[in-house]
């Protein structure tokens, strides 16, 4: 089961990453209208990252090697689900720092969850 979530997470990964370097001014206004909403856009953001955590924390119990960062990226989630939901003043704060003139950050954002999906995919590879 473990190498089937280290797939689901290289899967994630790398069509987010590329989405944010293709794409990064539609995740900005994304991401405006979320703020827009209010709390409720906020919980749309815990939902997501909730998802996301919650399947790799039920299933990715692996606490060595490179496996160790796919159970900590889960755990992550999980728990910006939680402060989302239970503090939407947090998340409301992240959305206020979204920027249209700083679509650079979304770019980077992608290389790093492609840099994520790559180092996952080629333990899959090499394992």
């Amino acid at each position: 089961m473990e190498e089937a979530i280290q797939l689901f997470v290289v899967i994630h990964m790398a069509t987010m990453g590329i989405s944010h370097i293709l794409r990064p001014r539609v995740w900005i206004d994304f991401f405006v209208r979320l703020r827009e909403w209010g709390e409720p856009g906020v919980f749309a953001v815990g939902f997501l990252s909730l998802m996301f955590g919650s399947i790799v924390v039920a299933f990715h119990n692996v606490w060595q090697g490179l496996p160790l960062l796919v159970t900590v990226l889960g755990w992550l989630h999980v728990a910006k689900g939680l402060v989302y939901f239970a503090a939407p003043a947090v998340g409301l704060k992240g959305l206020a720092q979204v920027d249209p003139e700083q679509s650079g950050r979304y770019v980077v954002v992608g290389v790093l969850l492609l840099a994520i999906a790559g180092a996952v995919g080629y333990h899959l590879l090499t394992s």
